[in-house]
Parts: C-alpha cells; structure tokens; sequence
C-alpha cells in the first residue's frame, strides 16, 4: 500500500471514534454521477431550458410541478445502484464499533443498503416520501410506479421527495447530531466532496482533533487544514485499508 494509506490504516487500529463524512464522490463509483463534477448532473444541457439548480430549487417545486417531476424521475433516480467498497468499508467499521456515524450529503440510501445503521442525512433521501396535505409516507417503489406527478392514494395530494431542495434549510436536529458527531471524533475522514456546499461543508471545523483526513480525487478547499490528503478513488482507498474480503 501507499505510505498515506498505512498511515490512514494505522490511525483507524488507534481510534475509538472515527467519523465519516461524505458527499457525491462516495457513490459516484456505483454508477450515480455526481452534481458538479465534469460529467456531473450539472455539466448536462437541461432539455427544459432551465439549469438543474434552478429545477431542484423549493420555488420552482412548487410553480413548475411537471417539470420538477419529470426532471427528477428522469436524473435523480437509480433504483439499481449497489453498494461500492467504500459504503461496504463504513458499515464493516461499524460493525467492529469503530465508527461512531456516517454523514453524508448524499440521498441514494446506499449507506443503509451496505448495512450502516448511524447514518445522519444532511440532505434527505429519495426512499422516503411524503404527502404535502396528509402526511403519509410513501417508498420509492410508489413513486417510481406513478408517472408524471406523484399523487397520494389516500388524499389526491402532491408527494413529494423528503430531500432538501435549494431554498430549502437543512434538518436543525440532523445538523445538531453531525456537529456533536464531529466534535466528539478521535479520527474525521471527509471522502468523496468537494467541501464547496454550505452549510454542509463547515461542519469540518467543528473537529477539534488532530487525524483529519481528506480523500477525495481532486483538491479542496480544506486540504490546508488536513492532517492526511489521499487523492485516489474512496471506494479503493477504505476497500483495501478496513481490508474488504
């Protein structure tokens, strides 16, 4: 192994309380691109005139339903994905109470589907819905069933996606659990985001130690704050350093 990834190694045998935060780059190695980078859901000329951000945005939601609805059934699903080395790595390291929650920016629920269980989504995700005038809940399955405007069986009312859209604040009790998550690790490892998106992104200074570690392809704007910089795939990084059989 690489000398970076011994060290990384090593410092997971001595902790207690490791942490993992991360964003699109985890999953991007199952299949789902990511939203910024250079085939990223972002870099694709929208069919509907409008840029993503613009569609993924709560005004947008609620003036433009069909086109919200159709964007998203369209790019933001896939049903299909599998776990990669890197989700399967967390919930090994969970499993054996070394790590403490995984955080993550993502909401492809492939966290859950490695077998993780302290999972805090920043952003929600796509397997949970609900209906905008009763409440009930619905799974993707309902959703992906219905074409057009999901629509509750129970009411007629508009179910929506329980993801944080732009415009949208995020989770206060979710973001609470992530700070007192951070704060309280003896090893943070950031992997697979930019660190560009706030608020998500300042969580990174609530770590008070000294085992920060960032692996992710390209560099970041945290990268002068790390105390370990791994610029190779996640997914191969943790797969081979928690020792996937």
């Amino acid at each position: 192994m690489k000398e970076s990834w011994n060290t990384l190694q090593q410092w997971m045998k001595e902790s207690k309380r490791i942490v993992f935060f991360g964003g699109a780059g985890v999953s991007t190695e199952s299949g789902i691109p990511d939203f910024r980078g250079e085939k990223g859901i972002y870099q694709t000329i929208s069919e509907y005139g409008v840029r993503p951000e613009v569609i993924l945005s709560h005004s947008f939601f609620l003036q433009n339903k069909d086109v919200f609805f159709s964007y998203y059934k369209k790019n933001l699903l896939f049903p299909d994905a599998k776990p990669n080395a890197a989700h399967l790595a967390l919930a090994k390291l969970e499993q054996e109470g070394k790590l403490s929650a995984v955080i993550t920016q993502n909401i492809d629920d492939l966290h859950q589907k490695a077998g993780s269980k302290r999972v805090l989504e920043l952003h929600g995700t796509l397997y949970r819905n609900y209906c905008l005038n009763c409440g009930k809940t619905f799974d993707l399955d309902y959703v992906m069933a219905t074409d057009g405007v999901t629509k509750c069986d129970q009411c007629g009312g508009v179910v929506r996606p329980d993801v944080v859209l732009y415009e949208e604040g995020l989770n206060q009790d979710v973001l609470r659990q992530a700070v007192y998550e951070i704060a309280s690790a003896d090893l943070l490892i950031v992997g697979g985001t930019s660190l560009n998106v706030y608020p998500a992104a300042g969580l990174v200074d609530y770590y008070e130690g000294n085992r920060l570690v960032l692996i992710n392809k390209d560099e970041t704007p945290m990268d002068h704050k790390a105390d370990l910089i791994i610029h190779d795939a996640i997914g191969e990084v943790l797969g081979t350093v928690v020792g996937l059989e």
